[in-house]
């Protein structure tokens, strides 16, 4: 199969499209032929090898200390059942499911866990929104629900509103009934208000910390602000969840814990199935839709990364394997 490998970190390039053995399905798993895959922040850096500040090392302890120890990324899929294990509950031939694949998903075919983070496509959405949801959707249900514990009639503060995970954070926090700021550029002012949010902050004509507004939440998708600026916007019991931190601002977080008051909320979103079901549900609710940035032939993958790492999409980027809709039906 065709897959997009990186022997070495570094800028885009170094990935190229090669042959690979195909994966097979685990007794209890499933495989899937890719239609599509996201392009991820969490792609990107871990191409690069660029983790937040002093998590170099750890990163790559993760990753692999000299050279990558899992070559094809991808943290998340969409596309179609085509074998299923022995002893795999839940999915059958022909299936359109999406989920977390944690790598391998910039490839015709990924193997996965039945029971793990995957779950069937709504009718509502094709290929290409589906795999913009694990991480972008689920990244900011997280954040939100769980870290910032946001709640009806709460102010909440997203940056980089427009953004892979930010364009699901407005959505998201509208459906818990919070009052959504957004902070964008000029050019997604009115892409961030049509996801619901209430007012949204151009950022080139106005700085957010200066308007004297207070919010309960302050969400930064982008790693654009630190809690010194953020905490100048928070109520005084208001939460600052920043989605990429590094050493300094977890321990500044237990600080913050200890003292009382304005605090720091740091977490790691993981990758749930039942996460993947709530989000299922907005879906096929009509109070959730998936943007997708930019669509990009898997051979042309480095292009894709350069979007994502320019930080400035309108919703997830995706690489797109076929011309397939959800249906089979050639578009």
């Amino acid at each position: 199969m065709k897959a997009a490998v990186y022997e070495t970190y570094g800028p885009a390039d170094v990935l190229e499209i090669k042959d690979v053995p195909r994966p097979e399905a685990s007794e209890t798993g499933v495989l899937v032929q890719v239609h599509a895959s996201a392009v991820t922040s969490a792609d990107w850096r871990m191409r690069a090898s660029a983790f937040p500040g002093g998590l170099w090392l750890i990163g790559r302890l993760m990753t692999g200390l000299f050279a990558p120890r899992k070559k094809i990324l991808g943290v998340a899929f969409a596309g179609r059942v085509v074998s299923v294990g022995a002893k795999a509950d839940g999915f059958k031939l022909g299936d359109p499911v999406y989920g977390f694949s944690g790598s391998g998903g910039h490839a015709e075919y990924v193997a996965v866990e039945a029971a793990g983070p995957v779950v069937r496509i709504p009718e509502e959405i094709g290929y290409d929104e589906a795999a913009t949801i694990p991480f972008g959707g689920v990244s900011a249900l997280v954040f939100l629900r769980d870290f910032g514990k946001v709640a009806a009639g709460q102010n909440v503060l997203i940056l980089g509103a427009s953004g892979a995970v930010g364009a699901f954070a407005v959505q998201i926090a509208k459906h818990f009934g919070a009052e959504v700021t957004g902070v964008a550029s000029t050019a997604n002012v009115d892409f961030v208000r049509s996801l619901g949010a209430d007012r949204v902050i151009d950022y080139t004509r106005e700085d957010f910390a200066g308007g004297g507004a207070q919010y309960d939440i302050v969400l930064d998708t982008a790693g654009v602000a630190r809690f010194a600026r953020a905490k100048r916007v928070l109520k005084p019991e208001g939460v600052y969840v920043p989605l990429e931190f590094g050493l300094p601002t977890a321990l500044h977080a237990l600080w913050r814990s200890i003292a009382g008051g304005q605090r720091i909320a740091i977490g790691v979103s993981g990758d749930s199935k039942a996460d993947l079901q709530v989000l299922n549900g907005l879906v096929e609710q009509g109070a959730l839709r998936a943007p997708v940035a930019g669509q990009y032939r898997l051979d042309a993958i480095a292009d894709a990364h350069r979007q994502v790492e320019s930080r400035h999409s309108r919703g997830t980027v995706v690489v797109t394997l076929d011309a397939m809709n959800v249906n089979g039906a050639a578009v």
